[in-house]
């Protein structure tokens, strides 16, 4: 196959300029295109117990990470080490339904509101957050 001649414009006539294009992805093509995904292609996924609003982790999530989460009830991760894909539970058995996902307003970020069983963090505590506090000088309004 032969290359097409790129047209040249001429007086009184336009040419397009290229649109720009989404990469292929399994999600709705206006959240594919909201996302802002690391160099890596990944967004970070900050998971909160949906009935006590418990902050329970943080995941990284991948359209194919996202697609999945949205469309099976389950929430699915992209696992950075291990380079693969993991849904929470499956050998802890501490699983997490989907209640809700929604984009931050600058596309970069996650929130997953989950049911959770049993604990959120591979130690085995309930959240990833739980006796890792650090000192800080509290500040206050006003």
């Amino acid at each position: 196959m032969s290359e097409q001649p790129t047209p040249v414009p001429t007086a009184g006539s336009a040419v397009s300029p290229p649109v720009e294009s989404v990469p292929a992805s399994p999600l709705p093509q206006e959240v594919a295109a909201a996302l802002k995904r690391d160099g890596a292609g990944l967004v970070a996924a900050v998971v909160q117990q949906y009935d006590t609003n418990e902050v329970l982790m943080l995941g990284w999530m991948d359209d194919e990470a996202l697609h999945r989460t949205m469309t099976t009830g389950r929430v699915t991760f992209y696992s950075r080490s291990r380079q693969e894909y993991w849904r929470k539970g499956d050998t802890s058995g501490h699983v997490q339904w989907v209640k809700s996902v929604a984009l931050d307003c600058d596309g970069d970020a996650l929130l997953v509101r989950v049911d959770q069983v049993g604990a959120a963090c591979h130690t085995g505590t309930r959240t990833c957050f739980d006796g890792r506090a650090l000192d800080v000088v509290a500040g206050q309004a006003g």
